[in-house]
C-alpha cells in the first residue's frame, strides 16, 4: 500500500491529490469502510521513513502533495530534457536535440515503477513507457538524419526484440541495413514483419512500413545511398541541378490474398474508364468491415498505370477509434507537402490552401480519400482537372458528392465468401469440411471483416478444425467476442460507426435490434420508437444511409445479423427500462394490428367480453391499411413469425390482456394455414393469460381453441379436456354462444375418437343451440360434422340432408370454406347411396370452389374422391391425374385425419382398378396417419382396405387378420355394414 500512494503522488509533483484518489490507487475497487483512515496512516508512516519526509510530503486541503526540490525526480528530469530536445529541433539543431534525448534515455534503468502495483500505478506506467518508446524513435530519427547508420542497427535490435510489433522501429531498422550496405537484410525485415503482424494481428503491415520496403525496392534516392558504395574522398563536381520533384506514391500495400468483389471492381474500372467534363469520383460506401478500402486499394495498384503523375492515399478517419476526424485544411496541409511544398509556402488559410492545391495538381493524378465521415470532408480536396481520379470510401453515402458515381458494397455472394475461405486456409483442409465452411461462412454473416478475423484464428491455430470454430461461434453471447484478433474485432469496428450517430440514432439504432423478426416495416418501428411512421422512416433511412441496416424493398429494413447481435450488446438489454418499454409497444401495435387483420379476414369470429380492463393509458399506435383481405392475409403471413417469437420471449414481461389478444389473434391464421403444432403453442399461451387475468370467459374461449388446436393436430384425448371444461365455464358464463361452439368441438373429437353416439348427439345439440340464437355459421359447421356421423353410420339418407343444410347455410352467408367441406360429404353420403352421377356433380361443386392455397386440405380430400368416382365411371386416366394432385396437395399442409381419408379412398380407387399392390401402399399411409393419431374410424377403414388388398394379393393369412382387427374396431364403435367403404 506505501509503494501504491508514493508512486501515485510522484507521478503528479506539486499537485494537490484528494484522499479518494489515493484510496482508488490502492484498492480501484471495493476499498474497506476504513480506507480512507489506512491512507492517512500510510502517508504519517513514508513521513517517518523518508529522510525529510516531513517536508517532502505535505497536506494541503482536503489531500496531500509531493514538494521537490530540482534533480530530487528522474521523471522530472526526463520531461525537462524531452521538453529541450523539441526546442532544439524546432530552431534546426538536430545535434542537440539527439543529445538531449540521450541524456534523458539513460536516466531509465529498468521498467518504470515495477512492483508498485494497481490500476491507477500501471496505467501511468504504460504511458511512460510508452513516451520512452517515443524518445527513443525519434532519436533514431535524428541520429539517421544526422548520417549514422551501421552503429544503429545492433541498438535498434535489441530494442526490436522487446517491441517486435512497433512498425517505426521496423522501418528505422530497415533504412539503418539498407545505408549500411544491406538491402537484403533491409527486406527480409519486412518480411519477417508482415509474416508476424499476419501471425498475431491478422492484418498486413502499415502505410509506413510498406512504402519503406517499397523504396528500397525502387533505390529511392530520397532515401540515400548505402555508405559501402561512397568512396572515402570525392573530386570537386560542379553543383548539380536539383532533381525533379519525386511522383508522391502513398498507395497501401494491398490485400495478396484479394478474393471477390469482381462485380464491384468492374464497375469501379469501368466507372474510371468513362468520360468525364470535371473529375472523375467513385464513392464506394458500405458497413463497417465490408471491405470498403480493400476493394478501393486494390482497384487503385491496378490503375496507378494510367495515373504516371502520383497515386496518393490519405486516410480522412472519419471513423477512426479515438482519433478526430481530419479537417479539410489538415489534409490539404498533408496533400500539399507530398507534392512537394515546402512548409513555409503553405498558405495558413483555408481557401488559400485550397487555390495552392488546385494550382500545383496537375498531371494524370490518382487521389484515394480513405474513410471519409461526410462530403464535407472532401469536397475542398476534389481536383479541377478530368485527368484525375478521386476513390473515396465511407461507411456513408455521401449524397453531396455530385457527379458520382456509386458502388455500394453489400455482403459476399457465398461463392466468393467460399473463395476467400480457400484462398486463406487452402483449398485440402477445405474439402476435408466442406459443410463446415459453409456453415462459417453463414455464421460470419458473409462479412469480409468477420470472415478475415475467423479465418486468422484458424490459421493461427492448426489444430483447431473448422467445427471446432463453427460451434464457438453458434454460442450467440459470445460471436463478436469470438470475431476478434489482436486490436481488430467486429466489435470494435461496428462501434466506430454507433459512435458516429447522434443521440437519437443511437436510441433507434438499439430499440430497433429488440424487434424479433428478420425485417421491420414502418409501423413497428414508429410503435417501438414511439414517434410517428414519418419520424421513424427518417431514422431508418439515417441508419440505412451509415450501412447499419440495410433493405430489401422500399418499405421494409433488415439488421445484419452481427450488427443486431452488437445493437443488443449496447443497449440495456430487454430488461432494461427504456428496452422493456418499447417491447411493450410493440406487443401492444402487434395486438391492434392483428385485430384488425382478423376483422377483415374472420368477420364472424366470436367478440371478446373483456372482464379485465385493458391496459393503459397508451397512445394508439399508427397501424396498417388493413382494408381488405388480400392485403390483410399478405401482411399477417409476413409477420406471425414476429408474433410468435414476441409469445415465447415476452409474455411474461407484457400485461396478459395483451398476450391474450395477440395469441388468440394468431391461432385464427395458423388455424387457417394448418400450421396446427404452432396453434397448439399459442392456444395454450392464451389459456395461461386468461388464467393469469382470472376471467373465466376468457379461460372458456381459451379453451375451445386449444382444444380445436388439439384436434387438428391430431391429440384427440388431449383436446377432449380442454374442450371439457371450456364447457363447464362456457355453461356458467354469459356469452350463450360458446356452449354450442364447444359442443360442436366435443363432436369432432369424439367421432374421431369413435365415439360416434356421443358425436351425434353433442352436434345435434350443438345445431338445436345456434337455431336458437341464430347462429348461422357455427351452425354450417356442424350439420357438416353430423354428415360425417352419419355417414359413417350407413345413415346415408341423413347424411344428405345434414349436408345440404350445411351447402344451403355456406352459401347464404358466403363461408366457401365450409361450403367445400359440404359438397365433399354430400358426395360421399351419395356415393353410399350408390348415387355416383349425384356425387360426381357434389365433387365438381366442391372442386370448383375451393382456393388450394388457403385449405390445401381440403382441395385434397375433394380431390381423393374424384379420383374415386373417375375409377367408378371407368376413367383411369383421369382418375390418377387427380390421385397425383390430392397427394400433392396434402403434401403442402394438411391433418393427419384429412390425410388418412384421403389416402383410404385413394385405396379403394386403386382396388377397384385391379391393382391391389398400390392399393396396399395406400392404406397403408392411411393406417399410419390414423392409427398415428388415434382417429378410430379411418384407423377401421384403413385395416379394412388392407385385407382387401392383401387378399387381391392371395395373401390371405394377413387378409384374415388384417379383417379381424378392422371387424373388432367397427363393432367397439357401432359402425353397421353400411358405414364401411367398398371398392
Amino acid at each position: 500500500m506505501h509503494e501504491r500512494v508514493i508512486a501515485t503522488m510522484l507521478l503528479q509533483p506539486g499537485k494537490v491529490l484528494p484522499v479518494s484518489r489515493l484510496v482508488e490507487a490502492v484498492w480501484a475497487e471495493d476499498p474497506p469502510a476504513t480506507a480512507s483512515h489506512q491512507v492517512r496512516k500510510a502517508v504519517a508512516d513514508l513521513r517517518r521513513r523518508i529522510p525529510g519526509g516531513s517536508a517532502l510530503i505535505v497536506t494541503e486541503g482536503p489531500g496531500y502533495a509531493v514538494v521537490l526540490a530540482d534533480g530530487q525526480s528522474d521523471l522530472n528530469d526526463f520531461n525537462e530534457l524531452l521538453r529541450r530536445s523539441r526546442e532544439h529541433t524546432a530552431e534546426g539543431r538536430p545535434a542537440e536535440a539527439a543529445e538531449a534525448l540521450r541524456a534523458a534515455l539513460a536516466l531509465w534503468r529498468g521498467p518504470v515503477l515495477s512492483g508498485a502495483g494497481g490500476a491507477v500505478v500501471e496505467a501511468a506506467a504504460t504511458v511512460l513507457e510508452e513516451t520512452r518508446l517515443a524518445a527513443a524513435e525519434q532519436l533514431f530519427d535524428l541520429r539517421l538524419a544526422l548520417g549514422e547508420s551501421v552503429e544503429l542497427v545492433v541498438e535498434l535490435r535489441g530494442l526490436m526484440a522487446e517491441h517486435p510489433l512497433r512498425e517505426t522501429l521496423r522501418a528505422q531498422l530497415m533504412l539503418a541495413l539498407y545505408r549500411s550496405g544491406r538491402q537484403a537484410e533491409a527486406l527480409q525485415e519486412y518480411a519477417r514483419a508482415r509474416e508476424l503482424l499476419v501471425e498475431e494481428l491478422g492484418i498486413d503491415p502499415g502505410a509506413q512500413l510498406t512504402r519503406m520496403y517499397e523504396d528500397i525496392l525502387r533505390a529511392n534516392p530520397e532515401l540515400g545511398g548505402p555508405e559501402s558504395a561512397i568512396p572515402a574522398a570525392l573530386p570537386a563536381q560542379p553543383a548539380a541541378p536539383p532533381p525533379p520533384a519525386p511522383v508522391p506514391c502513398t498507395l497501401p500495400h494491398g490485400l495478396p490474398d484479394f478474393t471477390g468483389r469482381e462485380r464491384e471492381l468492374r464497375k469501379v474500372l469501368e466507372a474510371a474508364g468513362r468520360e468525364s467534363r470535371g473529375p472523375r469520383i467513385i464513392a464506394i460506401d458500405g458497413m463497417g468491415g465490408a471491405g470498403k478500402t480493400a476493394l478501393a486499394v486494390h482497384a487503385a495498384h491496378q490503375l496507378s498505370g494510367e495515373y504516371p503523375d502520383g497515386q496518393i492515399f490519405l486516410d480522412l478517419r472519419g471513423f477512426s477509434p479515438d482519433q478526430e476526424p481530419l479537417r479539410p485544411w489538415a489534409a490539404l496541409d498533408v496533400l500539399l507537402r507530398l507534392l512537394g511544398v515546402p512548409a513555409e509556402e503553405i498558405p495558413t488559410d483555408g481557401p488559400g490552401r485550397i487555390a495552392l492545391w488546385r494550382a500545383r495538381l496537375t498531371g494524370r493524378v490518382l487521389l484515394l480519400f480513405d474513410n471519409a465521415g461526410d462530403a464535407g470532408q472532401v469536397l475542398p480536396l476534389l481536383p479541377p482537372s478530368p485527368d484525375c481520379l478521386v476513390l473515396v470510401t465511407s461507411r456513408a453515402r455521401l449524397v453531396d458528392l455530385d457527379g458520382a458515381r456509386w458502388v455500394s458494397l453489400g455482403l459476399l455472394p457465398p461463392e466468393e465468401s467460399d473463395a476467400m475461405i480457400r484462398e486463406v486456409l487452402g483449398t485440402e483442409r477445405v474439402e476435408r469440411e466442406p459443410e463446415a465452411a459453409e456453415e462459417l461462412a453463414a455464421l460470419c454473416g458473409h462479412l469480409p471483416l468477420a470472415l478475415r478475423l475467423a479465418l486468422a484464428r484458424l490459421r493461427k491455430r492448426p489444430s483447431w478444425s473448422i467445427w471446432y470454430l463453427v460451434e464457438r461461434l453458434q454460442d450467440e453471447t459470445h460471436l463478436l467476442d469470438e470475431l476478434s484478433a489482436g486490436e481488430r474485432s467486429v466489435a470494435a469496428n461496428l462501434n466506430l460507426s454507433y459512435r458516429a450517430l447522434d443521440e437519437e440514432q443511437r436510441t433507434a439504432f438499439r430499440l430497433l435490434a429488440q424487434h424479433p423478426g428478420p425485417e421491420i416495416d414502418l409501423h413497428a418501428s414508429a410503435a417501438l420508437l414511439a414517434t410517428a411512421p414519418r419520424n421513424a422512416e427518417d431514422l431508418l433511412e439515417d441508419l440505412l444511409d451509415k450501412h447499419l441496416l440495410q433493405q430489401h424493398d422500399s418499405t421494409r429494413y433488415a439488421f445484419h445479423d452481427l450488427v443486431r447481435a452488437f445493437a443488443l450488446s449496447v443497449g440495456d438489454g430487454v430488461t432494461g427500462p427504456q428496452e422493456l418499454a418499447a417491447v411493450r409497444r410493440m406487443v401492444g401495435y402487434y395486438v391492434a394490428a392483428t385485430d384488425r387483420a382478423c376483422e377483415v379476414l374472420f368477420p364472424h369470429r366470436g367478440a371478446l367480453l373483456l372482464a379485465a380492463p385493458e391496459p393503459g393509458p397508451a397512445a394508439e399506435p399508427a397501424l396498417p391499411r388493413l382494408t381488405d383481405p388480400e392485403r390483410s392475409l399478405e401482411w399477417f403471413d409476413r409477420e406471425i413469425g414476429c408474433v410468435l417469437v414476441l409469445l415465447e420471449r415476452h409474455a411474461d414481461r407484457c400485461p396478459p390482456v395483451h398476450v391474450f389478444r395477440l395469441a388468440r389473434n394468431a391461432s385464427f391464421l395458423l388455424n387457417l394455414r394448418t400450421r396446427t403444432g404452432e396453434f397448439v403453442e399459442v392456444s395454450t399461451a392464451a389459456v395461461a393469460a386468461a388464467r393469469q387475468i382470472g376471467d373465466s370467459h376468457l379461460v372458456a374461449r381459451g379453451l375451445a381453441n386449444l382444444g380445436v388446436a388439439h384436434w387438428k393436430l391430431g391429440r384427440f384425448e388431449a383436446g377432449l379436456p380442454a374442450a371439457e371444461e371450456a364447457l363447464s365455464l362456457a355453461q356458467q358464463g354469459e356469452d350463450p354462444r360458446d356452449v354450442p361452439f364447444v359442443l360442436g368441438l366435443l363432436a369432432v373429437l369424439h367421432y374421431a375418437l369413435g365415439n360416434l353416439a356421443k358425436a351425434l348427439d353433442y352436434g345435434n345439440r350443438a345445431i338445436a343451440l345456434h337455431q336458437s340464437l341464430g347462429s348461422k355459421r357455427p351452425q354450417a359447421e356442424d350439420w357438416a360434422t353430423v354428415c360425417s356421423v352419419l355417414t359413417a353410420l350407413g345413415l346415408h339418407q341423413e347424411a344428405v340432408e345434414a349436408a345440404r343444410n350445411a351447402i344451403e347455410l355456406s352459401q347464404e352467408l358466403g363461408y366457401s370454406d365450409n361450403e367445400v367441406v359440404a359438397w365433399t360429404c354430400l358426395a360421399l353420403a351419395l356415393l353410399g347411396l350408390g348415387d355416383v352421377a349425384g356425387a360426381r356433380e357434389a365433387v365438381d361443386r366442391a372442386l370448383a370452389l375451393n382456393d388450394a392455397s388457403k385449405k390445401p386440405e381440403n382441395h385434397g380430400l375433394a380431390l381423393a374422391v374424384s379420383a374415386d368416382l373417375y375409377h367408378r365411371l371407368g376413367l383411369a386416366e383421369r382418375s390418377r391425374e387427380h390421385e397425383r394432385q390430392a397427394l400433392e396437395q396434402l403434401g403442402v399442409r394438411s391433418t393427419r385425419q384429412r390425410a388418412a381419408t384421403a389416402h383410404n379412398l385413394l385405396g379403394l380407387a386403386r382396388l377397384r382398378g385391379g391393382e391391389p399392390q398400390r392399393a396396399l401402399e395406400l392404406h397403408g399411409a392411411a393406417y399410419e396417419h390414423a392409427d398415428g393419431i388415434g382417429h378410430r374410424v379411418e384407423t377401421a377403414h384403413a385395416l379394412d382396405g388392407l385385407a382387401a388388398a392383401y387378399r387381391e394379393l392371395g395373401r390371405t393369412a394377413e387378409a384374415e387378420a388384417y379383417a379381424a382387427r378392422a371387424g373388432e374396431l367397427f363393432a367397439a364403435m357401432g359402425l353397421p355394414e353400411a358405414g364401411r367403404r367398398r371398392p
